[in-house]
């Protein structure tokens, strides 16, 4: 018979009932469950010593290998539980392959704390029959709670995305629908068993049917932290930006030192690749760019002792400094396209030819400026025909494509970069040079326009920016 899946994984959690689903899924005659096959710490069972004679040495060696024993050594399909702290090469296996079956159990998380806890408290984790069990509560402790939680919801977040970029589809069952024999029949059929059960299997029974309130010591610390969590994520960010790639062409290394600059556009750029050539006594049009990333890995490897380092700029100094340089001047930076398009279909209020002239003043300046951050504000919200450009992406995107490839060392603000160069010259045992005056903005510098509604137009459009990097209003100083 031909079958949907050559085997399926579990994935749960300790304590949501995971035992109770597996003996239930094995009373079907083509399913077989192999328990935690994974586990790091044992395989199946504390006891098994060897799987199919693999033990857990070469499984340990070869994880894919266990799973292809187990295909060729079962009638039927094969399954097995996975839980997040299991071998996570396991996991990147399963979640790309679409001929494996995805039964995702839930449980309501405090009930799985609570029963987790009682059962290190009894070491019971196992009950067969109602007689054998062993009464206990619990301590509360919010913290290791508040821990676990994020842990599993971020482990809940990857499945789901893993699962949505590669286009395929899971069973979701929650612990309070493993008695109910219609939904577990329709597991079955998910899985491609033809055959189906009277009853969910009678091995388990559930260890504290007990309410919360009766298992726990310190309810009410319970109750307290649970109403600090914001389930629904009411005071997060909305993220519309596209991921951004590491960006490796734009890095710059020194011509001889151990140094590679990895630019911001908008931040301090040309500033840093002046200093990045003293070091080396070289011009800047020396310093070597353009890698791919094969290049840049040769360059590491070849550059013991190397340092990686990029530069914060608040967002109002980076935003005025991108519109100054890419929009409203003459510079070899200027995109004409975004200036004429910006002037033609939004309607910015600055001169068609540069330079913008004398009748361009600080007040239409300002005004012109608060419509170029309206108009990013819409791109990175997503309300915007114009996708995002790197010169006016967040910081904190842009830091993010960076470490898709490669952390930088030190992440400098600008306000203090002279120090944090000294710091990376001396971890690399070069002089440090002096480091140059920031590129003036013209015809107007930021803070002859600055004032409060320039500040809120810019946290508008930049949100994700204050919050992660924790900027406050800007300093003219």
């Amino acid at each position: 018979m031909d079958r949907p899946f050559d085997y399926f994984v579990i994935l749960a959690e300790m304590r949501t009932g995971s035992n109770f689903l597996e003996s239930t899924l094995d009373e079907f005659p083509g399913l077989t469950c192999y328990g935690e096959a994974f586990n790091p710490w044992f395989m199946v069972t504390p006891e098994t010593e060897d799987l199919f004679g693999v033990t857990m040495e070469s499984r340990d060696a070869d994880p894919m290998h266990l799973i292809e024993v187990l295909k060729a050594n079962t009638d039927g399909i094969p399954g097995f539980r996975l839980f997040h702290n299991h071998d996570r090469r396991v996991f990147d296996h399963v979640m790309q392959d679409a001929r494996c079956a995805k039964v995702i159990l839930n449980r309501n998380q405090v009930e799985a704390y609570v029963s987790k806890q009682i059962a290190w408290n009894t070491d019971q984790w196992k009950l067969s029959d109602h007689a054998d069990k062993v009464r206990g509560k619990m301590k509360f402790h919010p913290k290791d709670f508040k821990h676990r939680y994020h842990l599993l919801k971020d482990h809940q977040r990857d499945i789901l995305r893993r699962l949505q970029e590669s286009g395929q589809a899971a069973f979701y069952i929650d612990y309070d629908d493993l008695r109910d024999v219609k939904i577990i029949n329709g597991l079955a059929r998910f899985l491609g068993e033809t055959e189906t059960i009277k009853r969910p299997s009678g091995r388990f029974k559930k260890q504290n049917p007990e309410p919360l309130a009766d298992k726990v010591e310190n309810f009410a610390d319970l109750e307290r932290t649970i109403a600090e969590i914001d389930r629904y994520d009411l005071d997060a960010l909305p993220n519309f930006e596209p991921a951004r790639g590491p960006s490796v062409p734009t890095f710059v290394t020194a011509h001889v030192a151990p140094i590679c600059f990895m630019p911001i556009p908008g931040a301090l750029d040309q500033e840093i690749r002046d200093w990045l050539g003293a070091v080396d006594d070289v011009h800047r049009d020396v310093l070597d760019t353009g890698f791919t990333q094969k290049e840049f890995r040769q360059w590491k490897s070849a550059h013991k002792g190397h340092r990686t380092f990029t530069v914060l700029r608040h967002p109002v100094a980076r935003a005025h400094a991108v519109f100054c340089r890419y929009v409203l001047n003459h510079t070899p930076w200027t995109k004409w396209d975004l200036r004429h398009g910006l002037i033609d279909k939004y309607g910015l209020d600055i001169p068609w030819d540069t330079p913008v002239g004398d009748g361009y003043d600080r007040d239409r300046h300002r005004g012109a400026f608060l419509q170029f951050l309206d108009f990013v504000a819409g791109s990175l919200g997503g309300s915007s025909v114009h996708g995002v450009e790197p010169i006016w992406a967040t910081q904190d995107n842009l830091l993010r494509g960076f470490a898709a490839f490669v952390a930088p060392d030190h992440v400098l603000r600008e306000d203090l970069v002279a120090h944090g160069l000294a710091m990376v010259a001396l971890e690399t045992g070069v002089e440090p040079p002096a480091l140059g005056p920031a590129i003036a903005d013209e015809p107007f510098a930021l803070a002859e326009i600055y004032d409060d509604t320039v500040e809120q137009a810019t946290r508008a459009a930049y949100a994700r920016d204050y919050m992660a990097f924790g900027f406050d209003r800007w300093d003219a100083a």
